[in-house]
Formats: structure tokens, sequence, C-alpha cells
């Protein structure tokens, strides 16, 4: 070994600058000890900006020591992170640095040590650092590693690319080097441990934690590793500061080294734009332009009580869609963040449209109402084609967010360029908004779930449409909520439809993960709210409030035998579908107003607008009298429909004109349309549905006022909307078409028939009635009312149904994370994967049968190219891929389908491998469309023919 005079040593073992920790990119390898320095300034730095008061005095009470001590020790951790970089298998990944320590006489390793790539450094670091804490005299039986806080600590810091080792056992920790080859022997430990006695030294850490952190806070610090370690790696932090060649790492070298480390640390965590957002509003009035309706004045004048005697907490607000839930979750928000001292919010959507949608108004309400870092990410699969809209840059207030490439092994740096850019990155912003899936990632063993956990524990969590989800994703977010509720993050939920059932299951998931266990048995209001202390555990009393728009929603059902199969000139049968479509459209067609016809499937979707373009020619003539919206367009065709239609049938803008009639336009759509999108139709149709579907739909109809002349005159009574159900249980023998598949539970169309014949002569109020029928369509004792042979059907579906319910809810419960009260000690139960679950099977979400095309379309003269005009031409690629706008040009053109479609046809639709490997590459099959004379487009794939037109894709 070499020795150098005057160098940081422990017990003879001098410090050797030969072990490298970054390369890659830079023009000479950077000692690991610099590195392991920059990323403790980093970690301080981050501590001080980041962590919220409470955080910091929670961690410094849980390893009973004070705050300046605890910050010293644990930046002194996440310095440690990288220790196992000083192994035979990493030093060897750079023949040209490894082989003067491997012919040095110091270091001994068993033969083949540096070839155990399996091996990695971060494991290595969790080995290692075992023994030094031990060394160190941290507390703890060795006996049982689980209850060591030195392991506890260590594997911390060995999960900081992602995932977290098993515990060890006793005597693997006691003999780690005999287990592990790859640890190296004589040298290799003794400059660990010569790099953790010199880091200690320099960052004055020499205090020992009395005890471990709990669950919730142990994720914090993980996560603020990650984050420090990502940062202090950026090339463009670390070229300034390599050291000259001779080096050596005397103890004034390191020092000199340390004070300029966090010199620069303040600027790198400036530029990351990962500071704290202050919620400074205070009154709703200055959060909003106009004055507050009834439900939003109820919050205004008795949460704040609550809050002020209890602390931060959950806010649930049920209440009808366009009745002001956003800017009421908005305002809750200000007053639960203000209270925790929470560093900005996450509004989570069911989708990406809406998550669009709702990017605009989060941003106006922080522009009103916070001050400090405000740094805003739009988060979702495609959030990056905004981005790259702007230029590339993320959505932010002011200047873009840090970018730099990322000098690490080639692995390291996509996943740290996916973080500064994509969505492990995007949750650490202040601000996000964006789909349920970015945050439920964070309670499923993922890579990096930590880091997302991490990036939610301290910001209020809103979410939209909470009724929204099925048993699977509900039983996530039931997780989510206790890791929530231990940490202390404030939480809204938001829904239109919520069964006392589900809005129980969540309160009481956020207050056990807070430490009260007991039931709180909610009985939610509508329209109304609740509020929960995460605090005191203290639930206040659902409050009832008036809404601004009380009516009576006329509900018209009518039974109707299903033949959407039907071709469109086909003769129209008399009691079925069709006749009644024609039937329930004729007085828009003839006097004018709107009309939105909502499908179960998109097949029927696309053979409904057929049928009423079939039947009413008229219709089609006038500009933007029939269009069709459901999802299986190319993502821009169906961006561009629904902006289109946001303006036929938004909300009026206040220009001070009076408000006239609309013209006859009628919308066939899907699901698409239920939830987040503010649209306003004269007249709602739709297929049966379940009940809370069918009120969101409802909801649609007449929702804006336009006044006395803002309708036709047969939609004249605004406080009377129309829904129209085409029920086809009500018919004498009725049963679910085939066609609908699993779509819906049959047990709950059976349920939601019954509801609707008795609904059909006075109405339902809206809201008043509302919760009632939603509750009644679970009630147990339902099917006690029937009689016969709808009964024993009934009770049959029912078992069904809770039979699949079941099966969800088990399958969330064996692939998510277990809650924060089980881990005692052991983090490697956030990244334990059950036998055959994968990453891939869990980031598509179990089961969802889905597929993306990309449609390329063979023009008359050969030339093939991205759109059926023929003038985007296809890109060649190149070696380094796609061009940035060239990839986003493709990404904005595809479009999803049932993954049934693409089976048998794989490797005919690859993508070209110039393309390169982008994510939004991924499973994309490639469609090679020919033109079939008439405006079609078709090919044969696997057992299907695909065809594009003008309503979208279809298969045969």
């Amino acid at each position: 070994m070499v020795k150098h005079e005057g160098a940081g040593s422990t017990e003879n073992c001098f410090l050797d600058t030969r072990m490298w920790g970054k390369e890659h990119g830079l023009s000479r390898p950077y000692p690991v000890m610099c590195h392991l320095l920059d990323t403790g300034a980093v970690f301080q730095e981050l501590w001080d900006v980041v962590l919220s008061d409470k955080t910091r005095a929670a961690i410094a009470d849980a390893l009973g020591l004070n705050v300046v001590e605890s910050r010293a020790l644990v930046s002194f951790w996440a310095g440690l992170h990288d220790i196992g970089k000083i192994t035979p298998p990493f030093q060897a990944q750079v023949p040209a640095c490894y082989s003067p320590v491997r012919n040095d006489p110091a270091y001994v390793s068993a033969p083949g040590a540096e070839t155990e790539k399996s091996f990695r450094h971060e494991i290595a670091s969790h080995w290692a650092l075992s023994e030094l804490f031990s060394a160190a005299e941290y507390p703890g039986d060795r006996r049982l590693p689980r209850k060591s806080v030195g392991h506890q600590v260590a594997q911390l810091l060995g999960g900081h690319h992602g995932l977290f080792g098993p515990v060890l056992k006793a005597k693997e920790a006691a003999q780690a080097s005999s287990y592990n080859p790859g640890l190296g022997a004589q040298g290799w430990a003794g400059q660990r441990r010569a790099h953790f006695e010199e880091l200690r030294r320099a960052m004055g850490a020499f205090v020992v934690p009395l005890y471990g952190l709990p669950a919730g806070l142990a994720v914090v610090v993980a996560g603020l590793v990650v984050v420090a370690d990502w940062l202090a790696s950026q090339t463009s932090a670390i070229e300034p500061r390599i050291p000259d060649p001779d080096w050596s790492g005397t103890a004034e070298e390191v020092d000199a080294h340390w004070q300029a480390a966090v010199k620069a640390a303040p600027g790198l965590v400036q530029a990351g734009r990962l500071g704290r957002a202050r919620f400074s509003a205070e009154e709703f009035g200055a959060m909003f332009p106009f004055a507050p309706n009834s439900l939003q004045r109820d919050l205004a004048e008795h949460l704040p009580g609550l809050v002020g005697e209890h602390g931060a907490g959950l806010v649930l607000v049920t209440a009808p869609t366009g009745d002001g839930k956003t800017e009421a979750a908005l305002f809750a928000s200000s007053l639960l963040g203000r209270a925790a001292g929470a560093r900005g919010l996450y509004f989570a959507l069911p989708t990406m449209g809406t998550a669009d949608a709702m990017l605009p108004r989060v941003e106006a309400f922080a522009s009103r109402s916070l001050s400090g870092e405000r740094a805003l990410m739009l988060l979702h699969s495609m959030a990056w084609l905004s981005s790259a809209d702007a230029g590339g840059k993320a959505a932010a207030f002011e200047a873009p967010v840090g970018e730099g490439l990322m000098s690490a092994g080639r692995g390291t740096v996509v996943e740290a360029d996916g973080w500064l850019r994509g969505p492990k990155r995007g949750l650490l912003a202040p601000l996000g908004v964006g789909t349920i899936d970015q945050a439920l990632s964070a309670v499923l063993p993922l890579r990096y779930n930590a880091l997302r956990l991490f990036g939610l524990s301290d910001k209020v969590f809103v979410v939209d449409e909470a009724h929204a989800y099925g048993p699977w994703m509900h039983q996530l977010l039931v997780r989510l909520l206790e890791w929530l509720g231990t940490m202390g993050a404030p939480v809204v939920l938001l829904s239109a439809t919520l069964t006392g059932r589900s809005a129980g299951s969540l309160v009481d998931a956020y207050r056990r993960g807070a430490g009260f266990s007991e039931p709180s048995r909610v009985v939610p209001r509508y329209p109304g709210w609740l509020f929960a202390s995460g605090v005191s555990g203290e639930v206040s009393a659902a409050r009832s409030t008036a809404s601004n728009r009380a009516r009576t929603l006329k509900v018209l059902r009518r039974p109707v035998v299903w033949d959407t199969a039907e071709p469109a000139g086909a003769p129209v049968r008399e009691g079925g579908r069709r006749a009644a479509l024609r039937e329930v459209l004729a007085p828009v067609v003839a006097e004018g107003g709107t009309a939105l016809v909502c499908c179960t499937t998109v097949a029927e979707a696309q053979q409904t607008y057929r049928d009423v373009r079939a039947a009413f020619p008229g219709l089609v003539a006038r500009p933007d009298g029939l269009r069709l919206l459901h999802s299986r367009f190319p993502a821009d065709v169906r961006a561009s429909i629904t902006a289109r239609c946001e303006t036929m049938y938004g909300k009026p803008r206040p220009s001070g004109e009076a408000v006239t009639a609309r013209p006859a336009s009628v919308l066939v759509a899907t699901q698409v349309v239920e939830q987040s999108l503010d649209f306003d139709f004269d007249l709602v149709v739709s297929d049966l549905a379940p009940l809370a579907q069918l009120l969101q739909r409802a909801g649609r109809g007449r929702r804006h006022e336009r006044g006395p002349l803002g309708r036709p005159r047969w939609a004249a009574a605004e406080d009377e909307p129309e829904l129209v159900v085409l029920d086809p249980l009500a018919v004498p023998g009725g049963s679910v078409p085939r066609s609908w598949g699993k779509v819906y539970d049959a047990g709950l169309l059976r349920r939601t028939s019954q509801i609707l014949s008795k609904c059909a002569g006075e109405g339902i109020k809206i809201p008043a009635g509302v919760q009632q029928l939603v509750d009644e369509v679970y009630e147990e004792d339902f099917v006690d009312r029937l009689e016969g042979a709808a009964r024993e059907e009934l009770a049959r579906l029912d078992e069904e149904r809770a039979a699949v319910e079941a099966a969800e809810r088990h399958l969330a419960a064996w692939t998510g994370i277990c809650a924060p009260a089980d881990v005692q000690g052991d983090l490697s139960k956030l990244s334990r994967r059950e036998v055959g679950v994968t990453e891939e099977l869990l980031t598509t979400r179990l089961g969802a049968d889905t597929g993306r095309v990309l449609c390329l379309y063979e023009q008359a003269d050969g030339v093939v190219t991205l759109d059926p005009e023929g003038k985007a031409p296809v890109p060649a690629g190149g070696r380094r891929g796609l061009k940035a706008a060239e990839l986003a040009d493709v990404a904005r053109r595809v479009a999803p389908v049932p993954g049934r479609w693409l089976r048998g046809g794989e490797l005919a639709g690859a993508v070209p491998q110039r393309w390169g490997t982008h994510p939004s590459l991924r499973d994309l099959v490639l469609l090679a469309m020919s033109p079939m004379g008439d405006g079609t487009w078709r090919c044969r794939h696997g057992r299907y023919t695909i065809s594009m037109s003008e309503v979208g894709l279809e298969a045969e």
C-alpha cells in the first residue's frame, strides 16, 4: 500500500486515494473519498433546505440526540453510502485504475473476487457498514442484526440504488468476507475503515445514536440520501472539483475538500429546485378571484378552528360534480399545509387527460397563494411530451429545473437522468399534478419506491375522484394513506359518489398510520365534509352543506332490446336501442341544443356514431354537429377532439354578452367523459351503468347556469336536468349484453336497474338524495327485497362480485409493501416481492390487458409516413436513437388498444433498433397500414385485421 506522508490514517492504515468513486465522463478518475465528502455536504444542505423543523426534530428525538448532533450524524451516514466501492469488483471496472491496486501486496482477495459482478457496490456498503458501525459501538445485539441500530443504518444506506437488501444473519455479519469474497480481505477492510474514520473526522460526526429510526423517518432519510447522491454525482458538479493528480488525501487536503463541498452544496440544491413552498395565503379571497360557494364557505368558516385545536390531518369532501370541490381542496390544502409545515402538494387524478386539465388550475392557485420554491411538475407517463413542447424543460414558475449529465456507471447515468427529467425526479418537486399511479407506485415493491414515499412525505396529498378506483387500487390507496398518516402528511380526499364504507376505510387507514387504531365509524354527508386529525385522532362529525344548485334529476329509464350490432343502414327494430336513440335525439336535431350519448365500449361508441350519422344526415352536415370521443384514437387526435369539445360544451365564458342556445350537436363517447372534464350538455343519454357512474355522467347535464335563453325550449328547466338510461335489463328476460364483457359487474347493474325503476317517476334529488342511493346499491339486504328467480340470480351475482373483490384485495396485499407498523427495523420489506411478481407486472397494473400501437401509412408512391395525409415522414433514427423532436412526434401518434389484438404479431411490428430505447418506445407495436380507398387504412396483425378510420382503431 502506498504511504502518503501526513495522509489521513487509522491505526497505521493510510487513506489510499487510488480508490476511485466516479470515472465515466470525467477528465480524470474522482477519488471515492471526494465523492463521500460531496454527498455528505449536499445532504447537510438538503437537511437545512428540504426538511421541515418538525421532521428534523422527529429524527433527532428518534435517535436520542439533539438536532445539531443529528444533522452531523445523518449527513455522515449519507456520505458513507458508497463505501462499498472500496471492493475488488467495483474497482476492477476501470482496469487502468485497478491494475496498480491489484499488484499491491497490501491488498489481498480471494481468486476471482474482482469478477463478482453481482456483488454490487451498494450491497457491499450494506455488508461492510454493518461491521463498521458495530466496531463504532452502535447499540444493538450482534446476535440479532435486525434489532441492531448499526445494521438498520447499513441496510438503509445499502438501499441507495432503490432496493433494500435482506437482513444479514449474525454469522454473515460476523464473517462478511467469508460469505462474500467480493469484499476483499486484507487491505480492503482496512481501507474502508480508514475512509470511514477520516470521513467521520472531517464531518465531526463522533456522536453515536442511542436508538434506530422508525419506518417513516427511515424512508425520509433513505430518500434524502438518494437525492444527495444524485445531485453530487452530476458531471458539472464534479469536473471543477477533481483534485490534482498528486492529491494524497492528507488531513489538510480532506478538510479543504470538505469545506469546498459545503460551499458548493447550496448551489446544487438551489439549481435542483428542491426547496420548500410556503402556504402564505390564509383567506379564501386571497387564493381565488371569486367569492366562495356554500361548500367552500363552510370549510373556510369551520376547518380553521378544527385544525387549530387538533392539528393537521385528513379532510374528506363529498359533493356533486360542479360544486367547486377543486377549490375547496386547494383551500383545505393551504390550511393543512400551513399547520403541518408542509413543503408543497401533489394533486392526484385518475387519468392523464384530467391531470393535464388540472395543471393550469394548480398553477394559478400557486401563483396567488404560495411563496418560496414553487417548481411545478406534471407527472404521468406522457408528461414529457408537455416538456418537449416547452423546449425540453420541466414545467416551473421561474428558471428551468437544473440539468446535468450524471457521472457514474452507465446504468446509474440512466437512472439519475430519469430522476432529473422523469417520474423519479418529479415527486421531489415541491408541487406536482399527475396521475394517481405515480403516488400508488410508492407502496408497490418497485425500485425507488422509498424515494416516492419520501417525495410525498412532507406534502399535502390531494386525491380527486376517490370513488373511481377498483378494489385493487383502493387497497393500494389504503396502504398509502397508512404511510402518509405515519409520516404526518396532510391529505385531502374528493369524491362525488363515495360509499360510506369506502370513506370509512380511507379515513381509518390514515388514522391507523398516525397511531389511532379504533374505527372511526365515519358517516359522510352529501354534500359535505369531515376532518380527521392525524395529531389527536379526533374525527369531527361530518358537516352537511347547502348546494348552490340543488336540482332534481329527471330519470327516464328506457327498456331496450340490445341491437347495437346491426349495421347503420339496417331497418330500425321497434323497441330496440337504435330506435330509442332516434326518438330521444330528435328534439336536439329539430330544435337545437347539445346531447351526450355515453356508451359502454369503444366498439359500441363507434357503431353508435355511425348509426346516428345515418339517422340524422342533416346533423352531420352542420359544423361540429356530430362528434366521437374515446380512448382508441392516436394521442394527438384525441387531444384535438377533447380541446374542441371543451370549446363546444364547456363553461360559458364571462364576456358580458347574453348566452344563447347552442346549435344542434351530439357527442358520442365512452366513460372518458365521466371524470374531471367540465362539459355541459342539455341532455345526457347513457347506456345502463352502475349508479355511481350514471350520477357522474348526469353531472354533465345542465351543469352550468346559462340563463333563460341559453338552452333550447325543450331543456329550459335548468334545475331539472334529464338523464335517459338505455336499460337492456328492463325488458322481459333482459340480460347484460355479451358485448360488454366484464366492463361492469353484472350484480351492480341489476341493483342499479332496480333502483332506477323507482326513481323514474319522482327523480333523484341532487344532492340530497345521492348518498342514500349510492349506499343502497351496496346494501347487503338489497337482495332480500326481491323474489323468485330475480332474487336467486342477484344472490349469485353478489357472490361472484364478492369473490372478485376479495381476490383483488388479496392481490393488493400480495403485491404491495407492508404497513409501516410491520417494518419493524427491516427495510427490505419495502423491496421484497413474492415469487412471480415482477416489476413489469406491477407497472402494467396487474392484468391490465393493453397494448400500444403506432400506425405507419404507406402512401401511393411507396413512401411511409406517420400520418394518413402523407406529410410526416417516418424518422430513420440513428446510432443514438431518435432525436427529441422525432421522439415526441412519434409518441404523440401512439394509440392504446386491447392487448389481445397484438398477440401473435409481435415480431412483425417491432420498433427499429435505430430508434433507440427510450421508455416511450418500450412495447410499442408498429402497424403497417395500407389504404382501402374510402378513407380507411388496414393491416393484418396476428389473428386480427386492424383498421384506422375517422372513428379510430377497430379490429375484426
